[in-house]
């Protein structure tokens, strides 16, 4: 199953087919609401591996490409990195060489990763060992950490986050400022969610989390930690780096209870985030809540933009 922002949606069980957001978002509300430059970490195309961590864990990674800063992406919850490898097409998702992945491919090194308890596209669970759930930001931005390090990535990097995702990469940059060059967040979550909804929608939010399996399945996120974490983290990255937060636009709506819609909390949590991280914000987007795969040219120009002012900046790996 895949799930946004916690929440679980039911997908096709045609092969390496998957709903797109708009039947992404009505699963909510039925169920729960230039030239390469310097070369990074490793050379040409890796269309998968096993890299192994502390303790013997596996984690599944996905590069390609060459140059820096290096781009990492950080999928929301339930997805693996082929989520950065797909498109909507006539209703469903399919692997596109205008996704977002390819796409950055072409102008500088990109990851993404598998983290536990994800799907693949083709309805089959990862093959990154699974670990008990629920796992906070601080438990994705260790992962990241480790596995970059395993895989032999070079730093800078530019996270990109996506809904969930963005809760990792933010806590990532606010703790390991010297290895950001940039963030991008593509309608991501915020700690701020806990501030613009209602009391009520959220402790329903948080109650509706609570309902999901615990142990080592699924991927449960942990989003009173998550926020605990990142607010005891400092304010922003030091120095300010380079950001774009993209912002869906066609409504879409948690549907935790009774107290109304969660769009408008949605839209002023995106706004305080775009104020905190001093981001260029993005909010024509023609999307809904999966604005990488309705609009990857989008993501990827937002990615590009972000590159380019970090090389413009001086933050690239040196030249081996």
């Amino acid at each position: 199953m895949r799930a946004a922002c916690g929440f679980p949606v039911r997908r096709t069980t045609a092969r390496r087919r998957r709903r797109t957001a708009p039947a992404v978002a009505a699963a909510l509300v039925a169920l729960v609401c230039a030239a390469p430059v310097a070369v990074a970490g490793g050379s040409g195309d890796d269309t998968g591996r096993t890299v192994t961590l502390a303790g013997g864990r596996g984690v599944h990674l996905e590069c390609r490409g060459t140059g820096s800063p290096t781009v990492v992406l950080v999928s929301g919850t339930g997805g693996a990195a082929d989520e950065w490898t797909h498109v909507a097409v006539h209703g469903a998702l399919e692997p596109s060489v205008k996704a977002v992945l390819p796409e950055v491919a072409r102008y500088t090194r990109v990851c993404a990763y598998d983290r536990p308890g994800t799907t693949r596209a083709d309805d089959t669970p990862t093959t990154s060992t699974p670990v008990t759930q629920p796992t906070s930001a601080r438990d994705g931005a260790d992962d990241l950490r480790a596995v970059l390090a395993a895989a032999g990535e070079r730093g800078p990097y530019v996270l990109v986050g996506a809904s969930w995702g963005a809760m990792i990469t933010e806590l990532l940059a606010r703790t390991d400022a010297p290895a950001v060059a940039g963030l991008v967040t593509v309608d991501g979550a915020s700690p701020h969610l806990r501030d613009t909804m209602t009391p009520e929608q959220w402790s329903d939010w948080m109650r509706l989390i609570g309902t999901r399996p615990k142990g080592k399945g699924p991927e449960v996120p942990d989003y009173p930690a998550a926020i605990r974490e990142i607010r005891a983290a400092p304010a922003s990255p030091k120095p300010a780096v380079p950001a774009v937060v993209l912002t869906s636009d066609h409504p879409w709506d948690l549907k935790v209870g009774r107290t109304g819609s969660t769009w408008p909390a949605w839209l002023a949590a995106q706004e305080r985030l775009t104020a905190e991280l001093h981001a260029r914000h993005v909010t024509r987007t023609d999307s809904g809540h999966g604005i990488a795969v309705e609009q990857p040219a989008l993501v990827s120009d937002a990615i590009r933009e972000v590159v380019d002012a970090a090389r413009a900046a001086g933050r690239q790996a040196p030249t081996r």
